[in-house]
């Protein structure tokens, strides 16, 4: 093993034992020291470092450039004190320009229709296992992996409340539910265990072989409802996510308290514990103006002015 390789590893498990995933950052670090090892470098160098970031058949993006080169930088500072000899990328080596794509808010509509599109999957327990998924993070706004590594134990029905565990910086948090919800997760309970009567996992939600649903084969899965439910975005335009679920519950909330009359920024740290945030900056990032808030939040502000523009 390496030199260079020992030190990104180490680090890694630093930085998780912390509470920091990294699972994006950690396979872009490792994939720049597969690509120091394949050239029998044992120091990172500035050159090193830019010619692995933009060689990338994924993307010509330089923004896309710009934040590989950031995970070596990153972990560069970090080696610079162990090995004086390792160059730190500059800063400005590459341009980055803050961008954020704008999230697809679903409307009631085309969360039915992504519902009915998942009745259509086979077998059976795979239909009902994502009409449940899909249908608690609509309701609740959680993370998919929050949803995905929730156990028998998390889903406490008779109290109305799940425990999301070991999320985003290792944070833990209550969520409370609605009846419906509560009733929704019943009854995919039931037909789970009715399959399984041995389970295999402690795992709520489970695949077709009895094990814990795997986060990272959703997405797949997801992308052919999105198809089957018809839902269409503008040309350029990325293809809704899952995740998205989450931003569209944050504005499906804010409009109801606009139109309740409640006074929005007091009630803001509310919605930023419930969705398990620092603070409620955090939650600023799934505010996304629609049409129909910002006509609430004009209606708002001109009846605080009296009307007067």
């Amino acid at each position: 093993m390496s030199t260079i390789r020992r030190h990104a590893q180490d680090y890694l498990s630093m930085r998780r034992a912390l509470g920091f995933k990294l699972t994006t950052f950690g396979q872009k670090l490792l994939s720049f020291v597969d690509y120091l090892d394949s050239h029998d470098m044992d120091v990172l160098t500035t050159d090193a470092a830019l010619t692995w970031a933009t060689a990338t058949p994924r993307s010509s993006d330089e923004v896309h450039w710009s934040r590989r080169l950031m995970v070596v930088r990153v972990f560069a500072r970090h080696l610079a004190v162990l090995d004086p000899a390792t160059e730190i990328p500059p800063a400005d080596l590459l341009p980055h320009h803050y961008r954020r794509i704008i999230p697809h808010l679903y409307t009631p509509g085309e969360i039915t229709a992504l519902l009915a599109a998942a009745d259509g999957l086979r077998p059976q327990l795979r239909a009902l296992t994502y009409r449940t998924l899909i249908g608690l993070l609509a309701v609740t706004g959680m993370r998919t992996g929050e949803a995905c590594r929730l156990d028998r134990a998390d889903v406490d029905l008779d109290g109305a409340v799940l425990t999301v565990r070991d999320s985003k910086f290792g944070k833990h948090r209550q969520v409370p539910i609605h009846p419906s919800t509560v009733d929704a997760l019943d009854s995919y309970g039931q037909a789970r265990d009715q399959m399984f009567t041995t389970p295999a996992t402690a795992a709520w939600f489970v695949s077709t072989r009895g094990t814990r649903l795997d986060e990272a084969n959703i997405p797949a899965t997801f992308a052919r409802l999105i198809g089957a439910a018809g839902i269409q975005v503008p040309a350029g335009q990325r293809r809704p996510r899952l995740h998205d679920l989450r931003h569209s519950f944050c504005m499906t909330i804010l409009l109801d308290w606009y139109r309740d009359g409640v006074d929005v920024q007091a009630r803001l740290p509310w919605l930023s514990t419930y969705l398990g945030h620092v603070d409620p900056k955090s939650t600023y990032w799934y505010l996304t103006g629609s049409p129909e808030l910002l006509a609430l939040a004009a209606a708002r502000l001109e009846h605080a002015f009296g009307g007067q523009p």
